[in-house]
């Protein structure tokens, strides 16, 4: 996920001195509500110390045990990214702070890279990004062939090929199909995985080429310093001073899903009418497998859970005004609904409808 890096700028001479940031003692306890009016530059985190700390070590560990001697700098800001042409990679505030992570499973339904496993592979991808702005490969002919050019604008949508075997399969979403840099990035985290064995399991594919020039560039690398070496945080956590509350607005105004098809005629394959059938409310019945549905649908389709929830929504407010029930028991509906709501969230992705995180 990379950023172009924003011009650094001294703040006024009259400005007003900062406030002193607070500790989590201070706000760990309050709630929801309370929280969101804190503004981020409040917030008195570290990157030392905690779980996130344990994941970049052993980022590095990976690191020095593939030969490399580049090692990424990391800060807190809004969210995972790295700045265009930095070496250096920023991560989310909330990873810093359980109270924080829990805010934000509130706010987004997920916490991306909150477990260990996810958390090393945006690590890894987001190393990948370090490490091109490191050695300025970009500029390179073969990598340029092999990925396309770093110069090619970044879409606000993409519509991914699911069986194409020209790009490694890493980050979900099809990630590395959304531009030349994070297919790069991508093919990088495979290469670097421990115990990937992608020699065996990319074999016979087109992508097999990416990751062999990777593996040989990496070989070339080893030992050698990079040509930038030294980052500068890009927006940091003590430079945004908008509210937890506007970021969350923006955050799930980012991800809207826009011009929504009406899912009538798809809604009356799984459910009936109110004169057809007796049977228990639609609308009552996807509220209360709501939350089983979208997770599931999220391991199908590799999609957000808040653009999943967006889609599942509006089927429930169409269920209640259109008064449609149930006709089937109740497992053979939640199986035909769970198969509808996968294709309807598919093609909502296909229609460049919603935008991915990029």
């Amino acid at each position: 996920m990379s950023r172009e890096a924003a011009a650094e700028s001294e703040p006024p001479r009259d400005a007003p001195a900062p406030r002193p940031r607070l500790p989590a003692s201070e706000w760990e306890h309050w709630d929801d509500e309370r929280l969101l009016d804190l503004r981020l530059c409040d917030l008195d985190l570290s990157l030392s110390g905690g779980p996130i700390a344990e994941r970049i070590a052993q980022l590095q560990a990976e690191l020095e045990a593939a030969g490399l001697g580049f090692r990424p700098d990391f800060w807190l800001s809004d969210e995972w990214f790295t700045p265009d042409g930095v070496p250096g990679v920023a991560v989310p505030f909330y990873l810093a702070h359980a109270r924080l992570q829990r805010l934000e499973l509130t706010q987004m339904l997920e916490v991306e890279g909150g477990t260990p496993e996810w958390c090393l592979r945006i690590l890894r991808h987001e190393a990948g990004h370090a490490l091109d702005n490191a050695y300025r490969l970009r500029l390179r002919r073969r990598r340029q062939r092999l990925f396309g050019r770093s110069s090619v604008p970044y879409p606000e949508s993409y519509a991914p090929k699911p069986y194409s075997k020209s790009y490694v399969a890493h980050l979900e979403a099809w990630y590395a199909q959304s531009h030349p840099d994070e297919d790069f990035a991508e093919t990088f985290a495979v290469w670097l995985t421990p115990a990937s064995d992608w020699r065996r399991r990319y074999a016979g594919w087109p992508a097999l080429r990416k990751l062999e020039y990777v593996d040989e560039l990496m070989r070339e690398l080893a030992g050698q310093p990079p040509v930038v070496g030294s980052s500068r945080a890009v927006e940091p956590l003590s430079s945004l001073r908008r509210t937890l509350r506007t970021h969350y607005r923006r955050r799930r105004a980012h991800y809207r899903v826009e011009g929504v098809d009406s899912y009538d005629a798809e809604l009356l394959r799984v459910f009936v009418g109110p004169t057809e059938a007796s049977g228990p409310s639609a609308a009552a019945f996807l509220k209360r497998i709501r939350k089983d549905s979208r997770r599931l649908v999220r391991r199908f389709t590799g999609q957000r859970l808040y653009l999943i929830d967006q889609v599942l929504g509006d089927m429930i407010e169409r269920c209640r005004e259109l008064g449609l029930r149930l006709a089937v028991p109740e497992e053979q509906a939640r199986l035909e609904f769970t198969v509808l709501l996968t294709v309807q969230t598919m093609s909502t992705l296909y229609s460049g409808r919603h935008r991915l995180p990029l």
